[in-house]
């Protein structure tokens, strides 16, 4: 198993992919920056590049930090790029992984890609692939060899190695090493404790950029590590087999909203009620939600930060049904004390399904009730959140949520640039532009200052 992943991570090539998959690969690049975009406007961001500046310097070898513009240690800009995309929950993610793969795998890629002077657009496209194909198959992996539910950084770590292999061009025995280093030293942080008490720890995913980048790095230089058991354990062989086959990329979903996952179906539940009857917020005596355990867990009602916010189920459908729609301003701070969402927020009732429950992560679900001051009683009926890969989103709704995302950061000029770059790839277009454009600082004032 070890020797076909290394085939796998270091063979595949531009002309091996099928014409979907390359424009999956744009399709999700695209949308990553769009939200890397927004969530650089975080204070989780602002935190974490002025610490990745502080301490993780660079060598012999750099690279700029994206939206940033300051030069460190391909492991530092991993890190700070991996927890940018993911301070704003808007990025692509996998049912069975209950977790994202993008927001880690491509500020690794950005990070090595310049630090390493690889410039080939089709190269990196292709890395990006190998990126959700690996990190999907380790999340599921992961998930079924061990009790815990852990953060996608645990996993991401292992396909931020292979990547780090290939792009240092490590041989078979030390990219076995290197998947084998960052998977030990992967983030398995229990994701549980951040849902019940939501902070800027998130998802993982830039530690788990920076630890899989790290581990090529190490391996490079004869450090050694422990074979890797999501990918070379037995059971897991099945799911390792099909490499090259059967393509994951197309197994994640789009998000058109900024939480998490999990509260989705309910905000898009609330907001076809609401336009399918024309209601206004004053008209709503009471909401009640139906669904499963995991989303009524997202508990905060009245959040204090936008991580609060972005892991909560109560505040985000009323934002929704108060604003018409839910986007990064609904969940910037500034929101957290409109009195409108708060009051729609306190009018919320849960209650669990036993057959939504059932049916997760493969389905998450949700049925919202809008009660109304005249006595109606309004239902959804069970609805899932839009977006998954049973039906995916069209390309032109996706390029509307990147320019929604990205525009009011990086300006009209600049947005379209980087979607120009990002079409260009793998068919003329130079990398070298694309990196330039998100590499640098997001707005004019040049990089975030302590």
């Amino acid at each position: 198993m070890a020797l076909r992943f290394s085939d796998f991570v270091h063979d595949l090539r531009w002309q091996d992919l099928p014409p979907e998959v390359r424009n999956f690969a744009r399709r999700w690049l695209l949308d990553l920056i769009g939200v890397a975009a927004g969530g650089s406007e975080t204070q989780l961001s602002r935190i974490i590049r002025d610490h990745a500046a502080q301490q993780f310097g660079a060598s012999t070898s750099s690279a700029r930090m994206l939206f940033d513009g300051r030069a460190l240690s391909p492991a530092g800009a991993a890190l700070a790029g991996g927890m940018t995309i993911d301070a704003l929950d808007a990025h692509d993610g996998h049912k069975l992984t209950k977790g994202h793969v993008g927001c880690g795998v491509l500020p690794a890629l950005f990070a090595l890609s310049e630090a390493e002077g690889r410039d080939e657009a089709e190269e990196f496209l292709t890395a990006l692939v190998i990126g959700y194909e690996i990190g999907t198959r380790a999340g599921i992996a992961l998930h079924a060899s061990v009790p815990d539910y852990h953060t996608s950084g645990a996993w991401i770590a292992v396909a931020a190695a292979a990547l780090g292999a290939r792009t240092l061009e490590l041989s078979t025995a030390h990219t076995r090493e290197a998947i084998g280093i960052a998977e030990f030293h992967g983030p398995r942080s229990q994701m549980m404790r951040c849902i019940d008490h939501p902070t800027m720890l998130k998802d993982g995913s830039g530690w788990g950029a920076m630890a899989g980048v790290s581990a090529a790095y190490l391996a490079r230089a004869g450090f050694t590590g422990a074979p890797a058991v999501t990918v070379e354990a037995e059971a897991q062989s099945a799911l390792w087999g099909d490499l090259g086959s059967h393509w994951r990329i197309f197994e994640q979903y789009f998000k058109h909203f900024p939480v998490c996952r999990w509260a989705q179906p309910s905000v898009q539940a609330a907001l076809d009620l609401k336009a399918a009857h024309a209601i206004a917020p004053d008209q709503i005596e009471r909401i009640e939600i139906i669904s499963f355990h995991e989303a009524i867990r997202l508990a905060v009602r009245h959040p204090r930060s936008t991580e609060e916010a972005q892991y909560s189920t109560a505040f985000p459908v009323a934002a929704a049904l108060a604003r018409d729609g839910l986007g990064p301003a609904e969940v910037a701070p500034d929101s957290l004390s409109d009195p409108q969402i708060n009051a729609l927020a306190d009018r919320i009732d849960f209650a669990e399904s036993d057959a939504f429950n059932a049916a997760f992560p493969a389905r998450r679900l949700a049925e919202v009730t809008l009660v109304l001051q005249d006595g109606r009683r309004l239902m959804s009926g069970p609805t899932e959140a839009e977006g998954d890969p049973e039906t995916p989103t069209p390309d032109a709704k996706l390029r509307e949520k990147y320019r929604a995302y990205a525009g009011p950061v990086l300006g009209s000029a600049r947005s379209q640039a980087i979607e120009t770059a990002v079409d260009g790839l793998g068919a003329g277009g130079a990398l070298s532009t694309l990196l330039d454009l998100v590499l640098s600082p997001a707005r004019d004032q040049g990089p975030s200052a302590s």
